[in-house]
């Protein structure tokens, strides 16, 4: 999930996961944002221009010591002005201010700038919170080969679909944000399941290494969320809200999906496949709409590699995590793929349900990374789902993720449908305590077991029928 091979002389000394070389991000504390940057999204807009200056002061001195001119934008809009062309920078509510959302910026500078340096030098200072590289993450998945797609095994069996549909069919007003490469909007199996979304790529062909070459659409935010040439979005969507035309039915049931599109399509030298790629700035940017779009559950098959950052970096995603949940959102992420014991962001930060990936053995596969911070596992080998055109076989703990995403979409169908509602901390008792036990002992790290979307759904029937049979109790 994260590029290390490729050199990068502006990164600080520790950093082996690759960051942009031509911009970082930059948090300033409480009462330290001044009011006039604009919003990313209106920047890309062409609704307002970005500016050469922040304070007047410390943070614009040191900035011009290291990279001379510089660009500067908010990374998020508020929630409030979103319809608001030229103004998405104003209004924001106390809570974007509290999780610094409001206070975040991507700073834009010239080629050759010793970007770890200098936010090392930024960091330093009273009124920055955090000053971190852009760090980039790869979403890979393995794909067969067209005309050769294996309907294989059914991992919808192994966590008990048809039996959670049987007994929850879903919520078409269960929104669930789909952060990823794009979807193939027309897809027969996923007509009626999509909401209107967006795109957040942001990366310029010279603010990439030599040797990346980006495909496609990869400058501009807009509302066109299809993806051309990975397909790693579309896996996630067909396991969780597929129609079943030819698949199991998505576990997700009438649940619907908000599209984001926040990893460029890119061609990493030795990889025969494009890849998804994202930046820190365009995953935290789509995370942040999700929420404020209504999505209910997001799912992160993304990751950044926490051994590979430098030691005095901030973890990636944090502060829009911290949004995510106090909106009451729940958020899912794939554990990673090294098959090491070691934590992937935004996998690890408390409240993320992170997961792991088994094969038909029932066994965890020897690619899930693996750490006390995963929650559970899901099926996530030779996994049968919608691609680009038609079908594609999938393996990665990307789409083990998606399975327990759609079974939270499930469980807060059914809560509401009793007038109960879930959240993250709910959603986690209720997955991890109902897990099948996996095929043979797993070893540590790899969580309470396999995802058993049924039996969650009927703990969750089991706990407001104590919690209802208790207010009686206690009335009469």
């Amino acid at each position: 999930m994260t590029i290390r091979k490729l050199a990068m002389p502006w990164a600080a000394a520790g950093d082996r996961t690759y960051c942009l070389p031509t911009s970082f991000l930059l948090t300033l504390a409480l009462g330290e944002a001044p009011d006039n940057i604009p919003a990313l999204f209106d920047v890309r807009g062409g609704h307002a221009r970005a500016v050469d200056s922040i304070d007047g002061g410390p943070l614009d001195r040191i900035i011009k010591r290291f990279a001379g001119n510089a660009r500067i934008a908010r990374v998020h809009s508020a929630r409030a002005s979103m319809h608001l062309r030229g103004q998405r920078h104003a209004r924001y509510d106390a809570l974007e201010q509290t999780t610094g959302m409001a206070r975040s910026f991507l700073v834009q500078v010239a080629p050759g700038t010793a970007i770890g340096n200098l936010v090392q030098e930024l960091a330093q200072l009273s009124q920055v919170t955090s000053a971190s590289p852009n760090y980039v993450c790869v979403s890979p998945c393995e794909l067969k080969v067209a005309g050769a797609v294996d309907v294989g095994w059914a991992p919808h069996l192994m966590v008990r679909a048809p039996e959670a549909l049987a007994h929850e069919p879903g919520d078409n007003a269960v929104l669930l944000g789909l952060i990823d490469s794009g979807v193939v909007p027309d897809h027969p199996e996923l007509a009626g399941r999509l909401r209107a979304g967006l795109d957040t790529v942001n990366l310029s062909d010279d603010g990439v290494s030599p040797g990346v070459r980006l495909l496609g659409e990869h400058l501009n935010y807009d509302s066109n969320p299809r993806d051309q040439f990975v397909g790693h979005g579309m896996a996630c969507a067909g396991i969780m809200c597929g129609l079943g035309i030819q698949l199991a039915p998505g576990l997700a049931g009438e649940s619907q999906i908000i599209p984001l599109r926040a990893l460029a399509a890119a061609q990493l030298p030795g990889r025969a496949n494009p890849v998804g790629l994202g930046a820190i700035s365009d995953l935290d940017a789509a995370v942040k709409l999700a929420v404020d779009l209504g999505a209910k559950i997001i799912n992160m098959s993304f990751g950044t590699d926490d051994s590979a950052l430098s030691p005095d970096s901030p973890k990636p995603h944090a502060d829009v995590v911290k949004y995510a949940l106090e909106h009451g959102c729940i958020l899912v992420a794939a554990s990673g793929n090294n098959g090491q014991w070691t934590r992937y962001w935004p996998a690890a930060h408390p409240s993320v349900i992170a997961v792991g990936a088994v094969g038909e053995d029932r066994l965890p596969t020897s690619f899930s990374t693996r750490g006390e911070h995963v929650a559970l596992c899901a099926p996530g080998e030779r996994i049968l789902s919608t691609g680009l055109t038609g079908y594609q076989n999938v393996t990665g703990t990307s789409f083990a993720a998606p399975f327990a995403a759609a079974a939270c979409a499930l469980l807060v169908a059914r809560g509401a449908r009793r007038a109960m509602p879930v959240d993250a901390a709910c959603a986690i008792k209720l997955l991890t305590e109902s897990c099948q036990p996996f095929g043979a002992r797993a070893g540590e790290g790899c969580g309470a077991g396999i995802l058993d979307a049924a039996a969650a759904l009927v703990a969750l029937d089991t706990m407001i029928d104590r919690m209802r049979d208790g207010e009686d109790t206690e009335d009469g």
